[in-house]
């Protein structure tokens, strides 16, 4: 069950929102730093290892019981971007919802009624692999992944990128992807000791200031 409930989880088609938003790479298109397979090999290295790897860790730490409500903090601390922020918080309400139609578990009901505004992505993510059964581990390296499948999916619309070169830099990814879990996973075991500060913080100011502009434009075919 927990193998197959992880899949699920990372699948793109699982019913949470994620399809519609690009994790920045349609901004970077738009500015003409990402044209082709070779700057997207470079965007999501850089993606994974910044916010892919606080994504991961800010799972892992939901995942292993932390509480929410602090986490989600912590993740507001680390997305200085306010339009990066309400989008995480869409995306958590809506992965939120699909969760708890998957697996339904009281601790998710409880989550949804202390939070109505919603919670960070990340952190939604974490409780809705706690309540699969799934491991810290295996929300860490759910985020992870989700940090780079996104912007490599939207280039495929964006730029009529082949999909098999798409497919072939995920694969290429897979022992950073397996990395940067591990990482988060040792963020997260931190946190009894000293408390959300354990959490890494590495930042992508581009991405940041690129979202803010992304979020006034007309005409996108994605959200974020």
């Amino acid at each position: 069950m927990p193998a197959a409930a992880l899949l699920l989880l990372a699948d793109g088609r699982f019913p949470a929102g994620s399809h519609a938003h690009s994790g920045g790479a349609e901004a970077a298109v738009r500015s003409g730093h990402l044209t082709g397979p070779g700057d997207l090999a470079g965007f999501c290295h850089g993606r994974l290892h910044t916010t892919g790897l606080v994504a991961a860790a800010l799972a892992a730490a939901g995942a292993a019981g932390h509480d929410p409500g602090e986490l989600d903090a912590a993740a507001d601390a680390r997305t200085p971007a306010p339009a990066l922020r309400v989008a995480a918080r869409r995306l958590g309400r809506q992965l939120l919802r699909a969760a708890r139609a998957t697996w339904p578990d009281p601790a998710l009901d409880a989550v949804a009624r202390r939070h109505p505004g919603g919670l960070h992505q990340p952190v939604v993510l974490g409780l809705a692999a706690r309540a699969a059964g799934l491991t810290p581990y295996d929300a860490a390296q759910a985020a992870a992944y989700e940090s780079v499948s996104g912007p490599a999916t939207a280039v495929v619309r964006l730029l009529g990128l082949d999909p098999f070169d798409a497919t072939a830099l995920l694969a290429r990814l897979g022992p950073g992807i397996d990395a940067v879990a591990a990482r988060a996973v040792q963020a997260a075991l931190a946190l009894p000791a000293h408390g959300t500060d354990a959490l890494p913080a590495a930042s992508a100011p581009l991405l940041d200031i690129a979202a803010q502009q992304h979020a006034v434009r007309t005409g996108r075919l994605f959200a974020s």
